[in-house]
């Protein structure tokens, strides 16, 4: 589909609200996916730190 100019390409043929609000919560959905991602990561190797420093105190020395 051509469009004449930029404000019909942003109009959409009058649908533009509808396309551009789907494709915003689209990536913004995107966006707070890799940043949850990012917290669960740093919590999962925090755990696993402290984890891994309580096993390492708990172990028997010779």
């Amino acid at each position: 589909m051509m469009f004449a100019d930029w404000q019909s390409f942003a109009a959409m043929g009058g649908h533009g609200l509808y396309v551009w609000m789907a494709y915003g919560g689209a990536g913004a959905l995107l966006i707070l996916n890799l940043l949850k991602l990012r917290v669960d990561r740093r919590k999962t190797v925090a755990l696993l730190r402290t984890q891994i420093g309580t096993a390492d105190d708990a172990s028997p020395t010779p």
